[in-house]
């Protein structure tokens, strides 16, 4: 089981445990399937490399985004409005708030269309938020998990008063950890096609069984 690693891209297996395997090809009946050694089509590699980064440029960067209590402040600074209390159905008063919260700010903006809400969500969260604004905080830093409204779980970098940073990085929406992840399966694919005889080695099935 010795490894060869002068040539990773060619075999990572020297000459005599790829002797070895050749022999169990040749020698194993497979159930009766002649199973060649053919190299996997070039095209299928650049769909593989093209599906992956298309998935993440197409998705980038709603996949991961969490919503902040910052997003919703133009929201709850209508809801208890005289134009929104005039409005009879909490989803006429939703549908006005929408269309009349619209934020400026273009990255705000997108996270409210990601991450609607319901007039019953805006009032679990109301309170919350009115106690952290009470407080002075950021409320970038904090988090609407369904009913709740909590720090985020980041930590970045430190502040003058000598807190951490809870924001959400740009760069880190979900995709820190699936770019390993990809980054696995490839290395783990890489290294069983390269522990196996190279292609250029075609089985003769000659072998009677």
């Amino acid at each position: 089981m010795s490894w060869k690693m002068d040539k990773p891209l060619y075999s990572l297996t020297d000459e005599e445990q790829n002797s070895a395997a050749t022999k169990v090809w040749e020698g194993e009946s497979l159930g009766g399937i002649a199973e060649d050694n053919n190299r996997l089509p070039s095209p299928v590699v650049w769909l593989l490399g093209l599906t992956i980064i298309s998935a993440f440029l197409v998705t980038f960067p709603l996949w991961g985004q969490r919503p902040t209590a910052e997003i919703y402040e133009d929201y709850l600074k209508l809801m208890n409005s005289p134009a929104v209390q005039a409005i009879d159905g909490d989803r006429a008063k939703m549908e006005y708030i929408v269309a009349n919260g619209k934020s400026s700010n273009a990255r705000i903006q997108g996270q409210l269309d990601r991450h609607p809400l319901e007039m019953d969500d805006l009032r679990m969260i109301e309170g919350q938020v009115i106690e952290l604004q009470r407080k002075g905080v950021d409320l970038g830093e904090y988090t609407v998990v369904g009913p709740h409204v909590v720090l985020a779980n980041f930590e970045g970098n430190w502040k003058a008063d000598g807190t951490r940073e809870r924001k959400q990085p740009w760069w880190d929406k979900g995709y820190t950890i699936d770019i390993f992840y990809v980054a696995y399966f490839c290395i783990a694919v890489l290294i069983v096609i390269k522990r196996l005889p190279h292609y250029s080695w075609q089985p003769d099935h000659s072998v009677a069984h």
